[in-house]
């Protein structure tokens, strides 16, 4: 039986994970690369990094499964998104990719939105965030101009990966719509952009969809790696939208939250007229139509922040242990998870979280339910905004990343978001999602949903509670009061430790 490989290039480290036409899991790798924090702010990685870790992937996935290299037939990938790779005209690196978590233009994100927002927004469907990739390209321009003096391309952290494989330039449209250039209705890149900021059409790679065909394997690697036939490359996508696709989010019906140091509450669109006024990302999908996405910056990053502060003895599990002890609301106390500034709905470096309520009856137990209650609420925020904007009705929620790992959180989820809660039996996400892709790319189904039916399989599903539903209704109308009345204080706060 043949086989392909989804890669899933992460801040952290590169996931492979090699799958069958039946969608059985044959083997995995994974090979981790440091990051780069030379000033306060600063996120970077060298892009050859990602290249050591793939060759590591590949080598290990030759070593323990047998027939690798005669039955791979075809690779795609999910990427971190946003980060900005500069090549020279000979396909050179000409500096560090600067990361999708780099907060070093906050000056060029302003001058966007002050000077050229609304056309921006109507454009892109999203404002200018520090995570996006043209206020880094600002930054490049304005501060290394002899670095974007010699910049003959443009790509993103899997682009490149992509690159060093084929020898070939491109960009899926769900990567694209993440650099704040492209024309995401339209699905091209933007003119109006190209000419405010001065990029040339040239640098920027072909556009394609993220099951198209980029090429084939170099024959010098195909060598190297000792493959007995072509390996066929697909162009793969942005990782959260790859992600979706691993979940089986292909219907608007079904929303999916993803709990890991940030949070994610994602929703496919059937197109791209309905308008967020930029309080979430609206997105290119993979599949040729579109997703919206809210981000709290600090979910899962929360709890461990809490745990490593408070009950540095204790084990996540300990931690939870009796939380099922506590009724919903955690006795009056309240949490917001706003501990590294906020994303969504609040675009918000400043605004720092809290606990709301605290007597001197609230044990550590309260405190840890209040935490996983507090960054639920704020994903809920998500969903509040795409229930009345867009009047969406989920049906279910699929639940993965360690918030689908601990079944009270599930059924706080369920209840928060008064909606059925749905887990994977193996939650794979990224690179399940990156697998299809090429599967779909190379003919074995004809439509990501026929292959969604076969690669992806569902657990139990957690139903709300009618009771805590009601009483968590009268809570979250108190949580949102949080950011208004805590806003002036958080951000005078840093303003006088700053001074």
């Amino acid at each position: 039986m043949s086989y392909v490989l989804g890669l899933d290039l992460g801040t952290s480290s590169l996931k492979g994970l090699l799958v069958d036409k039946a969608g059985t899991v044959i083997g995995s790798a994974s090979a981790d690369y440091p990051l780069i924090h030379d000033q306060s702010g600063y996120s970077e990685q060298q892009p050859s990094e990602w290249l050591t870790a793939c060759e590591k992937v590949i080598e290990q996935l030759s070593a323990t499964i047998n027939d690798f290299k005669t039955k791979l037939e075809g690779i795609s990938f999910s990427g971190q998104m946003h980060g900005l790779v500069l090549l020279d005209e000979e396909g050179n690196v000409l500096r560090p990719s600067i990361l999708w978590n780099d907060v070093r233009n906050s000056l060029e994100c302003e001058q966007i939105n002050s000077q050229f927002g609304d056309q921006i927004l109507s454009i892109t469907q999203n404002i200018a965030r520090e995570g996006f990739t043209l206020p880094k390209v600002l930054w490049v321009q304005k501060n290394e101009p002899e670095i974007w003096d010699k910049v003959a391309k443009i790509l993103l952290p899997k682009d490149y990966l992509r690159y060093w494989l084929t020898g070939n330039y491109h960009m899926d449209y769900s990567d694209a719509a993440g650099t704040l250039m492209l024309d995401v209705k339209h699905k091209k890149w933007s003119e109006a952009i190209q000419t405010e900021y001065h990029i040339s059409e040239n640098i920027l790679p072909t556009l394609i969809e993220s099951y198209g065909n980029t090429g084939k394997l170099t024959e010098d690697l195909k060598a190297k790696f000792g493959f007995e036939h072509d390996i066929q490359i697909f162009a793969g996508g942005a990782d959260n939208a790859v992600a979706a696709v691993g979940s089986g989010i292909l219907d608007h019906t079904t929303g999916m939250v993803s709990i890991g140091t940030s949070g994610v509450f994602l929703s496919y669109e059937n197109d791209a007229d309905v308008d967020y006024k930029g309080q979430l990302h609206l997105f290119n999908h993979a599949d040729d139509a579109y997703y919206s996405m809210g981000v709290t910056l600090a979910a899962g990053h929360s709890l461990t922040w809490f745990k490593n502060t408070f009950a540095t003895d204790k084990s996540f599990e300990e931690l939870l242990a009796n939380i099922d002890s506590i009724e919903p609301g955690s006795k009056g106390l309240l949490f917001a998870p706003y501990i590294v500034g906020e994303r969504t709905p609040y675009t918000d470096g400043k605004i720092r979280g809290s606990f709301i309520g605290m007597d001197t009856t609230h044990t550590l137990d309260h405190f840890a339910r209040a935490v996983l209650e507090g960054i639920t609420f704020s994903l809920k925020d998500s969903q509040y905004l795409m229930e009345t904007v867009a009047n969406k009705k989920f049906e279910r929620i699929i639940s993965v990343g360690g918030g689908s790992k601990n079944n009270n959180w599930l059924q706080i989820q369920a209840d928060i978001f008064n909606t059925p809660i749905t887990t994977l039996i193996a939650d794979e996400g990224p690179g399940m999602g990156a697998a299809m892709l090429a599967a779909v790319g190379l003919g074995w189904y004809d439509s990501l949903l026929a292959c969604n039916k076969a690669f992806v399989a569902y657990g139990d599903t957690v139903y709300p509670n009618p009771d805590n539903v009601a009483q968590y209704a009268d809570i979250y109308a108190e949580y949102q009061k949080v950011y208004a009345a805590t806003k002036d204080i958080s951000h005078n706060l840093i303003d006088l430790v700053n001074k």
